[in-house]
């Protein structure tokens, strides 16, 4: 879920038109169409087009959701029937991420593209719409959310693993962003707390450009900070000791990303092997989330065949005694010059059939709390899942949109920086077309993705690249160098080194061979050995192919010796984590390894399989930082 605003510039795109091409790509992360007719049927077009033919003479209800509620709202459209004047209504429905949605409602819809624009919109929290809005009336364009009413909830909670807290006293002492600012100060961590082996305190958070839940963290930190539950103002945000409160909340974060699943199944993995106390202490999640993950679904999604595992150590929601903030999933209704009379009133019906108390009591099974403040809240929203019904005691008030942006502008200046090697695959087979027919190669696409995501980093940040391939000439006159990788541009400042880093980027050419595993290994040695402990290591790993140095005959233990590396640096050597964050490019891809890479330390893996895609891949993988 994507908030429409981007990272300061670095020196080359204007801020309106890098947010528009960054998010413009991000609202495709979760794009996945179902055509729903009157009769009960669902008519799925596998090329993604939409037709318009499945319904017949009847009035097309076009509904955008986010993903969280795509099953759900799948389900009802298909149960949905429904006249407008005798005319019977058909519901479309398609999944959209918040933010992506909010900024092509803002900046431009191409339906060729994205598909239809919607006549009812369902983001998960009511600010995106609040933001659209804003950004309309900026241009002095007319406002476009006309109705807007709760369809289901979960409020934002600090999820910690049981005896973490209870070693705080919870639930009997409250706990809120105060504990955790306390934490995050404390060079001894949990040893203050007669947990040494606990190590430092280590924070999730998603990064609130792209996730709601990071969004809603920013907030209720920054209350906390002032001492306030509603009225935010500018000059709260300018308060030089709530800077420095948020400063140093993020200097415990483990990573940021686009959504929480990344921290959700490490946590579980860790879980597994009895690690899941030195992975982290806490992150900023939705309550339904702990109720997922608690019985045994870290990732809210069940494969066929696939039977639940509870974890070993459940997780409990932290509800802050400052207060939080609610996902509210609202059904706006919207007032654009694309919806007719009809389409609104058909709106109208669905969102009262949705909201009806049967329908309801459904949401409940996916671990959202009812919107129809008539059904009661039930289970799984009970104690055996770690959670609280009777919670939260206090909602803060969302800001208005001008502080929200603001704020969000701010937290490039407060969150933790990074300092990251980019390591790209120049092998032979980069020189492939990324289409059949055409003529930009994979290694054209992919450095053109990797040139556009430097302008989300700032310029604090230290960002290096390296290429790596068989067969490389000597980096040195040193008889020992490696002939399997180079560093164009070492780790810098970005702020110093961008020109470098896109020259060197617009530079690369196909060459030889993968030597993949070699490469992983010594990107990630390599960012230990000049590890930042204020900022957040990593190596961002691309790659089309296997691993192909020439050598077959010991790929496996090669591979099970960089693993090893990996898990042994991911459970002993907590105080210095280095991730590997790693994009499986194109068909070829061996997207298992390149996940084993990442989930041994503690990262994430990204599928590009789809070359056509790694801009939008490049963007979330860079949001991590």
């Amino acid at each position: 879920m994507n908030l429409p605003i981007a990272r300061r510039p670095t020196g080359r795109q204007s801020g309106p038109m890098r947010r528009l091409a960054a998010f413009a790509a991000l609202a495709m992360v979760a794009t996945g169409c179902v055509f729903t007719g009157g009769e009960d049927q669902v008519v799925t077009d596998t090329d993604g087009g939409f037709d318009e033919e499945a319904f017949g003479d009847c009035i097309v209800l076009d509904v955008a959701v986010s993903s969280e509620k795509i099953d759900l709202m799948r389900d009802l459209a298909q149960e949905f029937t429904g006249e407008v004047d005798g005319t019977c209504v058909g519901v479309r429905v398609q999944s959209k991420a918040s933010g992506g949605a909010a900024t092509l409602l803002s900046e431009g819809w191409d339906e060729d593209v994205e598909g239809p624009r919607p006549v009812l919109w369902s983001p998960a929290s009511a600010a995106w719409g609040a933001v659209v809005d804003q950004r309309l009336t900026a241009r002095g364009e007319p406002a476009i959310i006309a109705e807007s009413v709760p369809f289901m909830q979960s409020p934002l909670v600090i999820a910690m693993p049981q005896p973490m807290a209870e070693a705080l006293g919870y639930p009997e002492t409250p706990v809120g962003w105060s504990d955790i600012l306390e934490l995050a100060r404390s060079e001894a961590g949990w040893g203050d707390y007669g947990h040494p082996e606990w190590g430092p305190f280590r924070l999730g958070k998603t990064n609130p450009n792209f996730s709601t839940s990071g969004l809603s963290a920013l907030i209720a930190q920054t209350y906390a900070a002032v001492g306030t539950t509603r009225d935010l103002t500018l000059e709260d945000l300018r308060d030089p000791a709530a800077i420095e409160y948020a400063r140093d909340i993020e200097r415990s974060v483990v990573h940021y990303g686009p959504t929480t699943l990344t921290f959700l199944n490490n946590w579980y993995r860790n879980d597994a092997r009895g690690t899941a106390l030195t992975y982290a202490s806490a992150a900023a999640v939705e309550e339904v989330s702990i109720v997922q993950y608690n019985r045994g679904n870290p990732d809210g999604v069940l494969e066929p065949g696939e039977v639940p595992q509870p974890p070993r150590v459940p997780l409990v929601a932290v509800y802050p005694t400052e207060g939080t903030l609610f996902s509210d999933n609202p059904l706006m209704l919207l007032d654009a010059e694309w919806v007719d009379e009809d389409e609104a009133a058909a709106a109208r019906l669905f969102r009262d059939f949705v909201l009806l108390p049967v329908n309801q009591e459904r949401v409940l099974e996916f671990g959202f709390r009812p919107g129809n403040p008539d059904v009661a809240i039930g289970d799984p929203i009970v104690a055996a899942n770690g959670v609280d019904p009777a919670q939260p005691q206090t909602t803060l008030e969302v800001p208005d949109p001008d502080v929200l942006v603001t704020l969000i502008d701010g937290w490039e200046d407060t969150r933790k920086p990074a300092n990251v090697l980019l390591v790209m695959d120049v092998s032979g087979s980069m020189g492939e077309a990324a289409v059949p027919g055409e003529r930009e190669t994979k290694l054209d696409l992919a450095s053109q993705a990797a040139d556009r995501a430097l302008e989300q980093f700032a310029p604090q940040d230290r960002v290096g690249l390296r290429i790596f391939t068989t067969d490389l000439a000597p980096a040195s006159d040193d008889p020992d160098a490696s002939t399997t990788y180079v560093d164009l541009v070492p780790i810098e400042p970005i702020g110093q080194g961008a020109e470098k880093l896109r020259t060197a980027i617009r530079g690369l050419f196909p060459l030889n061979g993968t030597p993949l595993y070699e490469a992983a290994l010594a990107a990630y040695t390599d960012v230990l050995a000049s590890y930042d402990p204020d900022a957040i290591n990593a190596v961002v790993l691309l790659t089309d192919g296997i691993n192909d140095d020439g050598n077959l005959d010991d790929d496996a233990q090669q591979l099970q010796t960089l693993l090893d590396r990996l898990a042994t640096g991911a459970e002993g050597a907590q105080a210095r984590p280095v991730r590997v964050f790693t994009i499986g490019y194109g068909q070829d891809a061996d997207l298992a390894t390149m996940r084993a890479i990442a989930e041994a330390s503690d990262a994430a893996a990204y599928d590009a399989s789809d070359p056509a895609s790694i801009d939008r891949v490049f963007t979330s993988v860079i949001s991590n930082f």
